[in-house]
């Protein structure tokens, strides 16, 4: 008489001795187990991730620590080729967008949806509304841009954004890759290159221009627990000279 075989409960408990093993491949599959298990019984979310807590606590499972990798800058005279070659694109939109990402150190996703009414042209800021994290901030722009910027809204009337599409719409951030991935190839540069790139390139420049570490927050958004006492402080006007000393030599 062949014995029938029970199926498991969605909610049985999980005991040490069921799942511990000696090597990760077999707690690996044990926490497939679960996984199969939990969508045969149709576990609800919350469910599923007890029961997901509960096996990474009785098996001992950590998650690997994430490696933080430098990021891949370009080399000055590669930046300096990738916006000649963007100069004489004759798209002036372009241009200015992509200078403006890297002046500002913008996140791509911040930039795009930049309207007119965020612009301060007499203290040459801009505010960044629901930036990363939802979070409120202004940007600054150098002195020497406000021409550019003012020039660009002149040329387009119409627009409610900073940068728009033919359509009146706003960029997407996918397009701005694409158009960065576009001048990187007619530049002939092979090392990848994508927005977020120069945001890296104006952080480690302003870095090395001897700006501190709590005045490059305040300007580029990021949190840092360890500098976030004197962050507090800084307003970013105390940053605003020290930012317009440092960008007065870039030459894009």
């Amino acid at each position: 008489m062949r014995r029938q075989k029970t199926k498991p409960a969605a909610k049985q408990s999980i005991k040490r001795h069921d799942f511990v093993s000696p090597n990760e491949k077999a707690k690996s599959q044990v926490v497939a187990q679960v996984v199969r298990l939990a969508r045969k019984e149709r576990l609800s979310y919350d469910d599923f991730l007890y029961v997901c807590q509960q096996a990474r606590k009785k098996l001992g499972l950590r998650k690997p620590k994430r490696e933080r990798k430098l990021p891949q800058l370009l080399p000055e005279a590669e930046l300096k080729r990738f916006f000649r070659v963007l100069g004489q694109c004759h798209d002036l939109q372009h241009e200015i967008m992509l200078k403006l990402l890297f002046l500002t150190a913008v996140r791509v996703s911040e930039v795009v949806h930049i309207k007119v009414a965020d612009i301060d042209f007499d203290q040459c800021k801009i505010f960044i509304s629901e930036g990363k994290g939802r979070k409120d901030r202004y940007i600054l722009f150098p002195k020497s841009f406000r021409l550019v910027l003012q020039s660009h809204l002149r040329a387009n009337p119409k627009n409610r954004h900073l940068f728009e599409t033919t359509r009146y719409t706003p960029f997407t951030t996918r397009r701005v890759q694409q158009i960065v991935k576009q001048y990187r190839e007619e530049a002939g540069i092979t090392q990848p290159v994508h927005p977020h790139l120069f945001r890296h390139q104006m952080i480690t420049y302003l870095t090395t221009k001897g700006l501190s570490d709590s005045q490059i927050q305040l300007i580029s958004g990021h949190e840092s627990k360890k500098s976030l006492e004197v962050y507090q402080h800084l307003s970013l006007k105390n940053v605003d000279e020290a930012y317009q000393e440092a960008v007065k030599s870039i030459e894009v």
